[in-house]
């Protein structure tokens, strides 16, 4: 066994606390690799010159151009054309799984997943409202589907990239365009069969209540509502107002003045200008509120004709697990100061909030209900990286600009499968084609590429090749392959497959790409047999992030809206990766034998 060096006890030391701070989720994910880059460099492990190499590589050129791109097919109605036929599918639910899982798996191969799955997330909604769906049934799917169409093409996620990207490197030639489809399209379709035939019934039935015209309002907002001095209910208790109300609402805690009471007594007398935190459905509050008189603490009354009067309206968004707003508060963001709106309400899956507005630290999957005016609410929507949920009319595109979109696309792809141009050149020209004839405006460029991951990707790159210079890859290969006597390399095949898929559902998928490749590449040095293998089963594990809702920006996104809780993910989602490791390592070796 080889022994190990200082430059290696480094190596794996700041691999290890990275590791722990993805798992950790306090510190931003692009933060995390930024800061493993710069404490390599300082303690020699990554060279000076090196240290922002990353940035260079060809997998983080083409993940920024197909991010842009994917916004030019967004913003042409490519996909809206696609997806209004959807909803003509019927109200049978393996149908309806059917149909959205495998839409979501075409387009995912072919552009953005997140993308790909913000657009069908309204369709699932709205197909589960109408035909009284758990809602749960659908988007959990849906969310699974995004990520393994992603393993059918070279532009499908960014793993598959930074894997062809380590192969040229290292072997002197990358993957071509849909060198990953014969595995990633077998093991997709084998696994959107399950889904589609056994796997959505698996899934607890979960629902976000609300009405048709909320289809995105999620059960338990925790909202401020203030007792006005012309109150007729002033001195009154608060059962007997609960009471002629009919109110299907729980006070919280009461507020007057410095004094706060949680849980009041129910014979407690309201006084004016007391302060009441309330949890609801947010049609129950409405019609409380409508009921008593009493105003929410950013003196609106919730009649929809009042708040969305002249240009103000309603908007539900989520907290995305990338979000700069990650641990702060109202008071942090100064939602009102800086962009005009007002937050009233905030709902959390699975527990129950007892603070008050302004103290609430947003946590991913958490749903604002923000009100004011549209653009502003769409600027921070974008710029507090949240997903906004309120019901849209589906863009119609004039033919011109779907042919024009589709035209640039189909060219790209086809320069790109028959190798004419290296594929980070012609997907660039492609985005800045589109940038040309208006299909992304200037202004959308940089709001099209999702920056953490480009961040993630540039800033672990070296570090991922420091462990990999230093030997460290190797000598992990090496202890693996110490037990070869005992472990055949279809074992070893094995491992490497559900090791990823473990990390993957921990870590981002990109970072699990980044650390594998190189203890992959040096176990099949050490066999003597093709590393072809062993990195498909990194673009494979990387894909698989089912088992919970913090491994892939997918599942955390459905988790509000569909009602779902941490523990309902591992349900559908290890069945469905015993049955992909079942059915991945033969399809691995019959396309790419060792």
């Amino acid at each position: 066994m080889m022994s190990v060096t200082a430059d290696q006890i480094i190596v794996f030391v700041i691999l290890i606390l990275s590791l722990a701070l993805f798992i950790d989720g306090r510190m931003r994910y692009d933060i995390v690799a930024l800061l493993a880059l710069c404490v390599s460099a300082i303690l020699g492990v990554v060279p000076w010159t090196q240290t922002f190499s990353g940035f260079a590589n060809p997998a983080v050129i083409t993940v920024a151009a197909v991010l842009v791109i994917s916004r030019g097919l967004l913003n042409a109605g490519v996909v809206e054309m696609i997806t209004g036929a959807l909803m003509k599918v019927g109200k049978r639910p393996t149908i309806q799984v059917s149909a959205l899982t495998g839409l979501v798996i075409t387009l995912s191969g072919f552009m953005n997943n997140v993308g790909a799955l913000a657009l069908l997330m309204p369709v699932g909604i709205k197909m589960a409202r109408s035909s009284l769906v758990p809602v749960s049934i659908l988007l959990l799917p849906l969310a699974f589907g995004s990520q393994l169409g992603g393993m059918i093409t070279l532009i499908g996620t960014p793993p598959n990239l930074i894997i062809s990207a380590f192969r040229e490197e290292h072997l002197g030639q990358a993957y071509a365009m849909f060198d990953f489809t014969p595995v990633g399209l077998g093991v997709a379709f084998i696994s959107f069969l399950f889904i589609a035939l056994i796997g959505w019934r698996l899934v607890p039935k979960r629902t976000g209540p609300g009405s048709l015209d909320d289809f995105f309002t999620i059960q338990n907002y925790l909202t401020e509502i203030r007792v006005p001095p012309e109150s007729k209910y002033a001195g009154k208790a608060l059962r007997e107002i609960i009471k002629a109300t009919n109110a299907k609402i729980t006070i919280i805690q009461l507020i007057r003045g410095s004094f706060a009471r949680p849980v009041p007594y129910m014979y407690e007398r309201i006084k004016a200008d007391d302060i009441l935190i309330v949890q609801a459905a947010l049609d129950d509050l409405k019609k409380f509120l409508l009921a008593t008189g009493f105003q929410l603490e950013e003196h609106v009354t919730l009649d929809r004709e009042t708040i969305e009067s002249g240009d103000r309206i309603l908007m539900e968004g989520t907290i995305r697990a990338d979000s700069p707003a990650l641990g702060l508060n109202v008071r942090d963001i100064d939602l009102r100061a800086g962009f005009g709106i007002n937050l009233l309400a905030v709902a959390r899956q699975g527990v129950l909030l007892k603070e008050r507005l302004n103290d609430i630290r947003f946590q991913a999957g958490d749903v604002l209900l923000l009100q004011g005016t549209e653009g502003a609410l769409r600027e921070a929507i974008k710029i507090l990286g949240c997903f906004p949920l309120a019901e849209r009319g589906l863009k119609i595109g004039e033919p011109k600009r779907i042919i024009e979109s589709v035209g640039i696309f189909a060219g790209t792809i086809v320069i790109a499968a028959l190798g004419i141009v290296p594929v980070q050149v012609i997907f660039t020209l492609a985005a800045l084609l589109m940038v040309l004839i208006s299909l992304v405006p200037v202004r959308e460029i940089y709001e099209s590429i999702d920056w953490p991951v480009i961040i993630l990707l540039g800033a672990f790159i070296p570090v991922g090749q420091a462990m990999e210079e230093t030997g460290g890859a190797e000598l992990i290969a090496s202890t693996l392959l110490s037990f070869q006597n005992l472990l055949s390399p279809v074992i070893l095949l094995t491992i490497i497959l559900i090791v990823t898929m473990l990390l993957s559902a921990l870590i981002n998928n990109a970072a699990t790409a980044v650390l594998m490749a190189p203890i992959s590449f040096s176990i099949a040095t050490g066999l003597g047999v093709s590393p072809d293998p062993f990195l498909m089963a990194i673009v494979v594990g990387a894909s698989s992030a089912f088992l919970t809702p913090v491994g892939h920006q997918s599942n955390a996104l459905v988790m509000g809206p569909a009602g779902l809780k941490f523990g309902d993910y591992w349900k559908l989602g290890l069945p469905l990766e015993i049955m992909m490791v079942i059915v991945s390592i033969p399809v691995i070796l019959h396309f790419w034998p060792m």
